[in-house]
């Protein structure tokens, strides 16, 4: 398996028979999906926590500290720190400004009014993995970055209204790349999403454009069971990328926009189920902190 699915370039993908053996078809019991439900419940909460710190002058590592606080409290393990490479990853979350995709790590930079900002986090509780990232706008951005976040979200939206609906995934995602693709941005290609369970990167990988050599040698069926974590990735402009002399931020080459949204789904027999979406029963509500209370100031994706 590759170190990170959203990096594995679709088209180099090795032969047919040696690809279909190491894809496995892992379909998680009611009991595992919802283990991995509390696990995407705390990635949702430290959601919450980033997205009530994001304003002008606020650095994103002061970002990631809230994050990393939310995990301590539920004695999660953050699955981004210490991600291995060529250099670790330093952080629990990786947060992504402007032209950067994905994989920017936080630091002394303080955010400003129109930037727009993906924070990329997940963590693993009692074994199982959650991962979920957002895009959002600081202060007034431009309609041009409102309109690549908006794009970026329908095309996940467009993946939680279809998996039932479908029975491969390649039929999901060719509808995520028309949408995208209709409204005038690019698909990135060089990196994917992926199967999550125990491991937060698992097999199958999970592309978010139709690539037909993909279907003929990686294509899954849709079936209650199936666990996703499913993250279109869009530009404004072209989809090459680059790396950045960090070793993991991924920037658009041609410098422009970009956006970033995922969610942890669970297909099951009632539908599609978001494993890192907001509580959804009374007893998910009464275990929230205090501060949560009030969920009109929840954020939605």
């Amino acid at each position: 398996m590759e170190r990170l699915p959203k990096f594995t370039n679709l088209g180099a993908s090795g032969s047919s028979s040696t690809t279909r053996t190491a894809v496995r078809r892992v379909l998680r019991s009611p009991r595992e999906i919802g283990l991995m439900r509390a696990a995407g419940l705390v990635v949702w909460e430290a959601h919450q926590a980033a997205a009530r710190r994001i304003e002008p002058g606020c650095t994103t590592a002061r970002i990631d500290a809230a994050i990393r606080d939310v995990f301590q409290r539920h004695d999660a393990i953050p699955l981004f720190l210490g991600y291995p490479g060529k250099v670790p990853f330093p952080a629990a979350t990786c947060i992504s400004v402007n032209n950067e995709l994905v994989h920017g790590i936080p630091g002394n930079r303080q955010l400003a009014r129109g930037d727009i900002v993906s924070i990329d986090t997940g963590c693993r509780l009692n074994g199982w993995c959650g991962d979920a990232a957002v895009t959002h706008e600081v202060g007034n951005a431009s309609p041009k970055a409102r309109r690549v976040m908006k794009v970026t979200h329908d095309a996940l939206n467009v993946a939680v209204e279809q998996m039932p609906r479908r029975p491969v995934w390649s039929e999901v995602a060719r509808e995520m790349q028309s949408v995208v693709e209709t409204a005038g941005f690019s698909v990135v290609t060089s990196m994917v999403g992926h199967a999550i369970g125990q491991e937060m990167h698992e097999r199958p990988q999970v592309p978010n454009y139709y690539d037909a050599a993909w279907v003929e040698d990686e294509d899954f069926a849709l079936r209650p069971g199936v666990v996703l974590a499913v993250e279109p990735m869009v530009t404004a402009g072209k989809p090459d990328l680059r790396i950045l002399s960090d070793h993991w931020t991924a920037v658009t080459k041609d410098g422009s926009l970009c956006a970033h949204f995922e969610h942890t789904i669970a297909l099951t027999r009632n539908g599609s189920v978001r494993l890192t979406g907001p509580p959804a029963t009374d007893a998910e509500r009464a275990a929230l902190p205090d501060w949560l209370a009030d969920d009109s100031e929840w954020i939605d994706w």
